[in-house]
């Protein structure tokens, strides 16, 4: 009797320790970002989805995904209702409540139509050139220089703030606005997804600013977590981010010309 109790002891520890890694489902509310996060209907896939459930078997942690509004997103992490933040650049007001662990290099750039205007060459440069009107993602933060061309253009009025990136796509293809700022993988993975803007890639002109520089993205671990998970979860991503998992996913997705001046290894 006592050799049956003791295996069953043994069982249930075993089966704490592998289950147990993380003490309970790991909440990742998400938005459609691309070839990054997908949602199809209540589905959830794209590169950091699908890795995360590939690794929920060696983390012993199961995500639980939602799907959000960006701005809703960033803010539900923000409140410590979201344990985990992707993808994402790294901030200083996140760092205040969360541990960002980078994955791959990324840049924003000035994305629009092309057409026969004359470059432009910095912030200072977009800021002067009034007649042009500008679309953004609310909930999008590149880092202090990014927001306060934000902030300025939305003084001059110039300023589109829209939910998420295909509604971004659709305004650059009605010519109802004439660039955007953001990833451009993040509107390629736009354009892939939808019809009304089918096209539009090939149409695409993509300028670097210095105000834009060569950043890291990733995911950031709630400190709201207990200690033990965050250790969990910070170890699982570091080993993707050194493995490069992620840049691999991205050039499953697409066009080497997409990636080549947007996305490197860290």
């Amino acid at each position: 009797m006592k050799r049956y109790a003791f295996a069953a002891l043994l069982a249930a520890c075993v089966a704490h320790a592998r289950a147990g890694d993380c003490s309970r489902d790991i909440s990742v509310p998400v938005s459609a970002s691309g070839a990054s996060v997908q949602v199809e209907g209540s589905h959830v896939g794209g590169i950091y989805p699908d890795l995360l459930r590939s690794a929920t078997g060696k983390s012993g942690c199961n995500f639980v995904f939602t799907v959000v509004p960006r701005a809703r997103q960033v803010a539900m992490f923000k409140a410590g209702k979201a344990d985990l933040l992707l993808p994402a650049s790294r901030t200083p007001s996140r760092d205040l409540v969360g541990t960002f662990v980078p994955m791959i290099g990324h840049r924003a750039m000035l994305i629009s139509v092309a057409g026969p205007r004359a470059p432009i060459t910095d912030a200072k440069n977009l800021l002067e050139r009034r007649e042009l009107r500008v679309a953004v993602v609310r909930g999008f933060d590149y880092g202090e220089q990014y927001t306060a061309l934000v902030n300025e253009l939305a003084k001059q009025g110039r300023l589109f703030t829209e939910v998420d990136v295909v509604a971004v796509a659709r305004l650059l293809h009605a010519g109802s606005a004439d660039l955007t700022i953001m990833g451009p993988t993040l509107m390629a993975g736009a354009i892939q997804r939808d019809a009304r803007v089918n096209g539009l890639q090939d149409r695409l002109r993509l300028e670097p600013i210095p105000e834009l520089p060569w950043n890291d993205s990733g995911t950031y671990v709630s400190h709201a977590l207990p200690a033990a998970d965050q250790r969990v979860l910070i170890d699982m991503l570091e080993k993707m981010g050194k493995s490069n998992q992620v840049l691999e996913g991205y050039r499953r997705y697409f066009r080497a010309d997409v990636l080549t001046d947007s996305v490197r290894p860290r």
